[in-house]
């Protein structure tokens, strides 16, 4: 058996086609079962961030193993495969250990150095240890990958060459201002309510927004996420507002 992976990233494909091929919780557990359903049946886990789709796979043959994968990526992406195709990368063996471990060290990330990409590799770990579908080497890789992350971002400074996106962008807006003092009072909108929508009303909470809207096109999501962030940035923040509403499509 040997470790394969294949996927997409900002550096391989558009944002409009990132954004169609995005995978929901729900979709990245589906995507594990059907993979671990073929036979001979392959370990594998799901990468699955705001700016990347990766699937991990220990396969017995390397050019089976790349179309069944690409297959599976765009059956559950819902981007068609001929359409996706020329935007998918294969790292294989050695070369899928590097990729791995310069995604932990945020090397591979949009703004280097983001430290997001760990919890977010800790969660995929998890998912597929708890659908028992790592094996011993996706879970001794993804372990070892934990590590190497950590240790890169603990020694080298490397979170200061650059945070994560949502402060980086925070930043922007703020035009040179302490982002504390150029928040402090206003009122904001996330749309979305997905794990980087959380993470982005969270920041504006922390950064001293007043209020925060939360657009989303299920209402119960929209609201679910406003009424766990009231809950816990009240906490840590003070009275923060947040509201939800359905993003209306035309």
């Amino acid at each position: 058996m040997s470790l394969l992976v294949v996927g997409l990233s900002h550096r391989s494909a558009p944002v409009s086609v990132l954004e169609r091929a995005s995978l929901s919780v729900e979709a990245q557990t589906k995507l594990l079962q059907d993979t671990v359903a073929a036979e001979p049946p392959p370990r594998a886990a799901v990468l699955a961030t705001c700016n990347r789709i990766e699937l991990y796979a220990d396969v017995d043959k390397f050019h089976a193993g790349v179309a069944e994968l690409s297959t599976l990526l765009a059956q559950h992406s819902g981007v068609g495969l001929e359409e996706l195709t020329p935007y998918l990368y294969v790292h294989y063996e050695d070369r899928a250990v590097h990729h791995l471990f310069s995604v932990a060290c945020g090397l591979d990330s949009m703004v280097v150095g983001e430290g997001q990409i760990l919890g977010q590799i800790k969660d995929s770990l998890a998912r597929a240890q708890e659908l028992h579908t790592a094996g011993r080497l996706l879970n001794d890789l993804f372990q070892q990958a934990l590590r190497v992350g950590k240790r890169a971002h603990s020694e080298t400074g490397i979170d200061r060459a650059g945070q994560s996106l949502v402060t980086f962008g925070l930043e922007q807006l703020a035009l040179g201002t302490p982002v504390d003092l150029w928040a402090r009072g206003k009122k904001a909108l996330v749309i979305g309510a997905g794990s980087m929508s959380s993470l982005a009303a969270a920041t504006l909470a922390r950064a001293g927004v007043s209020e925060v809207v939360v657009a989303n096109r299920t209402h119960e999501r929209a609201e679910r996420l406003a009424q766990i962030l009231t809950r816990a940035t009240t906490r840590t923040c003070g009275p923060v507002r947040y509201r939800w509403d359905r993003c209306r499509t035309s």
